[in-house]
C-alpha cells in the first residue's frame, strides 16, 4: 500500500489477534500514510477526526489492559514467594541421589543405563547430574552434591 490510500476492512477484530496487535498494525499504516476504515462497525475510520479519536482511546485502553495484567502477574508471584513457592518445575535428582549416582559412575561397574533405572531418571538426566570424565577433564562441573 502507498501512502493517500486507505486499506478497508469487513470487521476491525480482523485485522489483528488482539487489540495490542491490531494498534500496532493500524499505527504501522498509519505511519506510512495509509489510513483504515472498518465497513461493519464505523467507530474505525482513521479518516476522520472523530476515528482517530476513538481509535487513540483503544489504544490507551489496550496500554492499561497491558500494565494491569503485568502488575497481576507480578503480585501473583509475589503472593507465591511469601507462601515459599519457587518458580519452575522440581528438580529430578535430589543430592542423596546425585550422590549415588556419581558414586555408581566413580566405581565403573554400572552401565549409564544401570545407573539411571536405579535411580528411576534417564540418562539424560544422570549425565546433566554428575561428574563424568569428560566433564571433569573440561572443568565444567563442581564437585558432587555434598
Amino acid at each position: 500500500m502507498r501512502p493517500g490510500d486507505t486499506l478497508i476492512i469487513w470487521k476491525i477484530d480482523r485485522l489483528g489477534r488482539n487489540l495490542r496487535d491490531l494498534i500496532d498494525i493500524v499505527t504501522g499504516l498509519e505511519a506510512r500514510g495509509v489510513a483504515v476504515k472498518s465497513l461493519t462497525n464505523g467507530i474505525v475510520d482513521t479518516t476522520t477526526a472523530h476515528g482517530k479519536l476513538v481509535f487513540g482511546m483503544f489504544a490507551l485502553m489496550a496500554e492499561y489492559e497491558a500494565a494491569l495484567i503485568k502488575e497481576h502477574a507480578l503480585a501473583g508471584l509475589v503472593a507465591a514467594r511469601a507462601r515459599g513457592r519457587t518458580g519452575g518445575r522440581k528438580p529430578k535428582m535430589t543430592a542423596e541421589l546425585i550422590n549415588k549416582a556419581q558414586r555408581m559412575y566413580d566405581s565403573r561397574t554400572f552401565t549409564m543405563a544401570e545407573i539411571a533405572a536405579s535411580c528411576a531418571v534417564t540418562s539424560m538426566t544422570i549425565y546433566r547430574n554428575i561428574r563424568t570424565d569428560s566433564s571433569r577433564a573440561a572443568g565444567l562441573m563442581s564437585s558432587p552434591v555434598d
